[in-house]
Formats: structure tokens, C-alpha cells, sequence
């Protein structure tokens, strides 16, 4: 039950001035507790009204009294509306705070709240959160700190101080000042938007500044290679003995779904006996930390054979020799036009190459791949089925001689 609050004014009989007048005071009663304050007005007893609580007559001093004491009842009314708005506890000791004017507590700056909730991420890696998610949002304070600077010309700023227009303009700051698509502003702004939740469900933000605001991510077109432009990439042969690793890694990737950073840190115990008696990748991925377990096809089981006794992998307990993500990409940049595949190439393609030839092509269910690939969320799969012309082709020719079958088994009986 909210508290309530009523609001009186009286002459204090025992305190008159050298005059006789008496003081005005003005008392707050906040669920029984009382709280009273002089008005610095006074005024002859006789021309006093203690149960109207105001000065009888329609004199100028009646009126300009009488109008003083209004205006501070008024004030009383709209100090418990701002301790109320502020998400505070309506009691004798907010409500004196306020009408004196003492600020309790330093405000919340938002920076701080952000740097704390990193600090408490960085201690959770491996347990709840990826040191990938770690550097997305230390990435995500880093741009909100270039944003206030830019804005506001500070360097952290209150909470309380955040609203729509800050979010629009923090948008507008992304894709123009920082370049960023549509998209990587999207995921920006989501980072933020927990800080700001936090704030929320901690009582210290009054209202929410992303309220009416919609965040919505465009669809994008996810390259991938298709079964012939894999085997000719397997078919090829390069010079450099460098580019060779990197197509056969990128192949990996290709047939096991795995990411680059999965792969990168991909051990020898990791692989062991499955369910099937067949060799399986029992992995966690980096991004999510959630559970993968992935059967070994043929070519990926080739591949690491090809490995088994590279020095790297020998030294270091890896499973494969990973060069670095940048390095990788600009192999494969080189890889994609001696093949002739105008098709941007990067360790992510193997993925969504994975996902599509691989597998859903090939009739696996996607509930299945979404598995494989270390989905949480079956929707996240479904991106990739959107774009498979060649399984509807498929299908939709199974189905076609099908009916052509039945229809001409109902002309041989003449039915």
C-alpha cells in the first residue's frame, strides 16, 4: 500500500513575534509522521482561521498569504509526485530530503554502470559468458563514450538523463560517424539496451528511453559455395604449401560446420567414439559456450589425418594448423579467384556452406543442423533454408513425378 500524504497550515500560539503576531507553519503528514516547517509569514491571531488553515478577510495581506501557502501545499503535492516518478519510497525522510534540497546519494553515471557490468562479465568468462562477448561489449562501452564526447562534450553522464532522442542520435552516430550497417547498429544498441535494463530493474532510471523505439534487423543474403565449387576448391592445387593448409582448413569448416575461432582451439581430445561407433567432435563453441557434437564425414576425416604430425599441432595439442582469422581470409580471397568463385570467401562461408550443400540440401532436417551448428534458437537455423532454390527444385520434382506416376496408372486402368 502506497503511503499518503496531507498537508495543513496553523499558527503556533507559543511562539509569538515582539509584535504579537503569531508564525504560520506549515505541517506534512506522511502515514503519521509529522513534519513541520516554518512559512516565514505571520499574522495577528484574530484575523487567523485554524480550521480553514488560512487567513480570514479579503485584504492584499489575506490574499498575498493566503496565495503564499497555496503555492507550498502545491510544492509539497509535487515533491511526492518526483519521489514517486523516481521510483523511490514515498516517506518522511525522501520527502524532507527533497524539500530541502539535500541530495543523498552521488547520481548514477552511465559509464560506471557500464564498466562495472564488464568487470563482472570479465570474472563470469567461461562460465556464463564467451571472451568473445566480453569483447563485444567492451567494444559497446568504447563507442558509447566516443558517442557522449561527441554529443554532449563529456565523458559520462546520468542516467537520469537518458531518453528517446539520445537513442536515435546514438543510431545516427553509429552508421554515420562510425560507418556502421544497419545491422552491427542493431547489435550496438542491444548491448546498450541491457545496461539501460539493468538500470530499469534496479529502481534508478524513472522511465525507459528505448520506449517506442523498434529494433529490427534487415535480412541479408548469407553467401555460400555450392557442391560443385567445393570440389573444384578440393580439386585444386596450389604452389605455396601455406595456401594449400588453408584450403584444406577451410574445407574442414565446410564439412563439419564449425566456426573459425572452434576451430582454431579444436584438440585432439576432443574427438572421440559417438553413439554410432563413428568418430564425433565433442566441442563447446566459443560464441555460446553451448554443447556441439558433430559426426566426422569422410573428407574432414581426411583432412585431419593429413595433420596428425604437423609440427604446430603436434607442439601445441591442436588438431589443425590455424593461422590467424585475417590471415585466413586473405588466403581464401586468393583461393576464390584461382578457383574463379566471384563469391566472397571467409572462414564464415564454410559455415553457411555447411549448413546449405552440405546438409539441408542433402536432405538432413533442419531441426538436426540447428543442432550441429550449435543453435540455441531453431529461427537462427531457419535463415539458411530461405535461400535452398535447389532443395524446392528438388522436392518439387519428386512430387511432380509422383503425380505424373499416379495419373498415368489411372489412364492404364481407365478410371
Amino acid at each position: 500500500m502506497s503511503a499518503t500524504i496531507s498537508v495543513l497550515f496553523f499558527a503556533r500560539k507559543s511562539k509569538p513575534g515582539k509584535d504579537g503576531k503569531l508564525p504560520i507553519y506549515m505541517r506534512v503528514t506522511i502515514d503519521g509522521d509529522r513534519f513541520d516547517t516554518g512559512t516565514k509569514r505571520f499574522i495577528a491571531e484574530d484575523r487567523w482561521s485554524q480550521e480553514a488553515g488560512k487567513v480570514l478577510g479579503h485584504s492584499e495581506e489575506a490574499k498575498s498569504i493566503n496565495s503564499f501557502l497555496d503555492a507550498l501545499r502545491v510544492r509539497a503535492y509535487d515533491l511526492q509526485k518526483e519521489i514517486l516518478f523516481e521510483g523511490k519510497e514515498l516517506n518522511m525522510d525522501t520527502f524532507r530530503n527533497k524539500w530541502w534540497g539535500i541530495k543523498t546519494e552521488r547520481p548514477r553515471m552511465l559509464l560506471e554502470i557500464f564498466e562495472h557490468h564488464n568487470k563482472q562479465m570479465k570474472e563470469l568468462i567461461g562460465q556464463e559468458f564467451s571472451p568473445l562477448t566480453f569483447e563485444r561489449y567492451t567494444t559497446s562501452k568504447k563507442h558509447t563514450h566516443e558517442f557522449i564526447k561527441w554529443k554532449y562534450n563529456v565523458d559520462d553522464m546520468n542516467i537520469n538523463d537518458l531518453n528517446y532522442e539520445f537513442i536515435t542520435d546514438y543510431e545516427f552516430w553509429l552508421k554515420s560517424v562510425r560507418k556502421c550497417d544497419h545491422n552491427t547498429t542493431m547489435k550496438y544498441l542491444s548491448n546498450f539496451k541491457k545496461i539501460v535494463n539493468i538500470c530499469l530493474k534496479n529502481g534508478w532510471l524513472p522511465r525507459n528511453p528505448f520506449l517506442g523505439y523498434k529494433m529490427t534487423k534487415r535480412e541479408i543474403e548469407r553467401p555460400y559455395l555450392t557442391q560443385a565449387e567445393l570440389e573444384k576448391i578440393s580439386a585444386k592445387t596450389f604452389v605455396a604449401t601455406r595456401t594449400n593448409q588453408v584450403r584444406d582448413i577451410f574445407l574442414f569448416c565446410c564439412y563439419t560446420g564449425l566456426a573459425y575461432a572452434d576451430v582454431k582451439k579444436l584438440s585432439r581430445a576432443e574427438i572421440a567414439t559417438g553413439i554410432d561407433g563413428e568418430k564425433w567432435i565433442f566441442t563447446h563453441r566459443q560464441k555460446t559456450e553451448s554443447a556441439t557434437r558433430v559426426p566426422l564425414l569422410p573428407p574432414a576425416q581426411i583432412i585431419l589425418e593429413r595433420y596428425q604430425d604437423h609440427p604446430q599441432c603436434i607442439n601445441n595439442g591442436l588438431l589443425l594448423p590455424v593461422l590467424s582469422n585475417q590471415k585466413m581470409n586473405t588466403y581464401l580471397k586468393e583461393i576464390a579467384d584461382a578457383c574463379d568463385i566471384t563469391k566472397k570467401m571467409t572462414t564464415h562461408t564454410a559455415r553457411h556452406t555447411f549448413a546449405t550443400t552440405v546438409t539441408l540440401t542433402n536432405g538432413v532436417p533442419i531441426e538436426t543442423v540447428s543442432k550441429l551448428l550449435g543453435h540455441k534458437n531453431l529461427k537462427t537455423t531457419q535463415h539458411y533454408a530461405k535461400i535452398l532454390d535447389l532443395k524446392v527444385s528438388q522436392d518439387m520434382n519428386m512430387l511432380r513425378n509422383k503425380l505424373t506416376v499416379t495419373r498415368n496408372e489411372k489412364s492404364d486402368t481407365g478410371t
